[in-house]
């Protein structure tokens, strides 16, 4: 065997080691398979099913958006702003009862407002800001999606007639955005705050008057209306 041909051989088994390394070190890398499963939880699912079931596709997806706004570093809100935040936040779970689509499109809105407040795209730019929100509130960002469909699909039933969404569907959504709204807002409510779904206006969880309407029963399925 001539010397150029065992040259030839070794750059070629060279280049193959190469590649291989590469490939090897892409799939321990955070931004790629079972770092972007641990990063993004049920969002990564999510991504594969509106990609019909291609992860690779999926995982370039998310890839993307940990590229575009992994380095977003979250502002923190003053006191007042907080307070502010968490008041709107009861008024839109109390309002649900008699108006549940006016309630869920406040959420909406307030979601979108307090994601800007903490330094996210701006909510005119839906897309953008839930894509940076899933980066870095991947386990609860699901509950903006939902509200805010709900909140376009009640658009489109004002223009159009159609869209209608029940009242259950709603109230499914609010719960759910409401675990984005306390990551969001950092506040550490009590955990009887957390549980109060399924309790009657005005009572704490042994039947006692709590002399306190607040949001005890803003979503019991048993009261809220449908619009």
């Amino acid at each position: 065997m001539s010397t150029g041909l065992i040259i030839a051989l070794i750059v070629i088994v060279a280049a193959v080691l190469v590649v291989a390394a590469v490939l090897t070190l892409r799939g321990r890398s955070p931004q790629h398979g079972r770092g972007l499963k641990r990063r993004f939880g049920p969002e990564y699912d999510r991504a594969v099913a509106r990609h019909d079931g291609d992860e690779k596709a999926a995982e370039r997806e998310l890839a993307e958006r940990v590229e575009r706004h992994g380095s977003l570093r979250e502002q923190p809100l003053e006191p007042a702003q907080r307070q502010r935040y968490e008041e709107r936040w009861t008024a839109a779970q109390e309002r649900f009862v008699d108006s549940p689509r006016e309630a869920v499109a406040e959420a909406d809105r307030l979601l979108a407002e307090l994601a800007k407040d903490r330094g996210f795209p701006d909510g005119g730019q839906y897309e953008e800001q839930f894509a940076a929100l899933s980066v870095h509130h991947a386990h609860h960002v699901h509950g903006y999606r939902r509200v805010h469909t709900v909140a376009g699909a009640r658009v489109n039933a004002d223009r159009d007639g159609d869209g209608r969404v029940d009242t259950e569907e709603m109230r499914e959504a609010m719960v759910e955005a409401r675990a984005l709204f306390e990551d969001l807002i950092g506040s550490h409510r009590r955990e009887e705050s957390r549980t109060t779904t399924d309790v009657p206006a005005g009572e704490s969880r042994d039947g006692r008057d709590n002399g306190r309407g607040q949001h005890t029963w803003a979503f019991n399925r048993r009261h809220a209306k449908g619009s």
